[in-house]
């Protein structure tokens, strides 16, 4: 089996789709010459089948209709992940290279007959209207998810821009189902994005694996350097509610900050699924601490990502268990412009660890709490200088000063505790390993 183009080989269709497939990254591959052995007898039993539904079904059903059905069945006995894409479906694919798509923007599996949601992704309707990572969608407007395939429940959820969805939601700790409306949208995937917390502390976040997430990675570290005019002290890299994208992404992803040795790896049946990717000597914030923010929407590529750092011991990974993740799926164009995708490979962390189904389990867990401000008081606690009579530091501000301490105290935000808790535990951190190990 041959990959075709290295480039678009390995992609996610969670990166063409408003409501996804799958999110974990597809190799393209040349259809098979190779014809197995068939059972006889099991044919026989197929054939038989299939002209019992064409004489006695309740309704004619057209050759065409059984045998996709058919092929569909075969595929998704699988794995969540194995399917067949029809003309339509595989023509969407491959149309998807835009970085543009129209829906919700939301990542979904199949659990237990009703869609999942692995992530929504960054800014989009999903997103910005609540949508939750672990959410069970059991019904689209009026029509129960209940028995339907995942490609009919994506083909609902996928519809004209300014168009509404109303969802309805099972979520973990809430007593009765949540109904949220979307307003469905074109999708503009920006994959990094950037801002400085503290002076020395650099954030970056990356909400899916694009063909450019690599480089854009390292253009914001070098922005953050400029802006903090000089090297970081230390970096937190938010990979939350990240569903995946491309596996070369993610290998540039990870080699940007690991100097040697094994990134990850793809093991299967076929001799094109063993691959091995290995890092550079290169480490764009020069050995500076580095924390990785993850948790259950971060999933494939983003858990290559944090395995690798972890195993390298090259970040603490701070969060939740990821979503585990951790197979490849083949697209294999079939005659009539169809096509088979199927589960053909498992990647594996650098010391040898599998993903799939186990996921990343981070170095410090954090569960999803809120955190609120405490309500000012009236009475604040006494001090040294609120003594009659203390003496004086020696160091007194001026007038100037003082007043202007007194004006941003009045223009301060939340705290970075109340808006996002895992961050604000992550910069701590990062400080923390600046105080113990102060870099020269």
């Amino acid at each position: 089996m041959r990959v075709l183009n290295r480039d678009l080989g390995l992609i996610s269709a969670g990166v063409f789709l408003g409501a996804s497939l799958i999110f974990g990254q597809m190799v393209f591959a040349d259809k098979p010459n190779n014809k197995p052995d068939l059972p006889l007898e099991d044919l026989r039993a197929f054939s038989e089948i299939f002209g019992r539904i064409k004489n006695n079904y309740v309704e004619e059903v057209d050759d065409k209709e059984l045998l996709q059905n058919a092929i569909r069945g075969m595929l998704s006995g699988l794995d969540p992940h194995s399917t067949y894409l029809d003309f339509d479906d595989f023509k969407d694919l491959r149309e998807g290279t835009s970085g543009e798509f129209g829906g919700l923007g939301i990542e979904v599996t199949m659990e237990d007959g009703f869609v999942k949601v692995v992530s929504p992704i960054d800014d989009t309707p999903a997103a910005l209207g609540g949508v939750l990572a672990g959410d069970l969608i059991i019904r689209l407007d009026d029509t129960p998810v209940k028995g339907m395939s995942l490609n009919d429940a994506v083909d609902i959820m996928r519809g004209e821009p300014d168009s509404k969805l109303l969802l309805t939601i099972i979520r973990e700790g809430e007593d009765k189902p949540l109904k949220i409306e979307l307003t469905r949208a074109i999708i503009k995937v920006k994959s990094v994005k950037k801002r400085m917390l503290e002076p020395g502390y650099g954030y970056v976040r990356i909400s899916t694996f694009a063909a450019r997430t690599g480089a854009s990675l390292k253009e914001a570290i070098s922005a953050l350097k400029q802006e903090n005019e000089g090297a970081l002290k230390g970096l937190v890299l938010d990979l939350r509610n990240n569903p995946g994208g491309l596996l070369n992404a993610a290998v540039d992803v990870s080699d940007a900050f690991i100097t040697k040795g094994l990134i990850v790896y793809t093991d299967g049946r076929v001799e094109d699924a063993k691959q091995k990717f290995n890092a550079k000597p290169n480490d764009v914030l020069k050995g500076a601490p580095l924390v990785v923010l993850v948790n259950g929407g971060s999933a494939s590529a983003s858990e290559i990502v944090a395995g690798a750092l972890q195993d390298h011991h090259r970040a603490v990974i701070l969060g939740t268990k990821t979503f585990g993740k951790g197979s490849v799926q083949t697209v294999m164009p079939l005659t009539n412009n169809t096509a088979v995708k199927m589960t053909t490979a498992r990647y594996y962390t650098p010391s040898g660890r599998s993903i799939q189904a186990e996921g990343i389990v981070p170095d410090i867990e954090i569960e999803r709490v809120k955190v609120t401000s405490r309500e000012k008081s009236e009475f604040t606690p006494l001090r040294e200088q609120d003594l009659s009579k203390h003496l004086e530091n020696g160091n007194a501000k001026t007038d100037t000063e003082v007043e202007k301490e007194s004006a941003e105290k009045d223009e301060e935000k939340p705290p970075l505790a109340v808006t996002d808790y895992p961050l604000s535990e992550a910069l701590n951190l990062l400080k923390g390993i600046n105080i113990l190990h102060p870099r020269q």
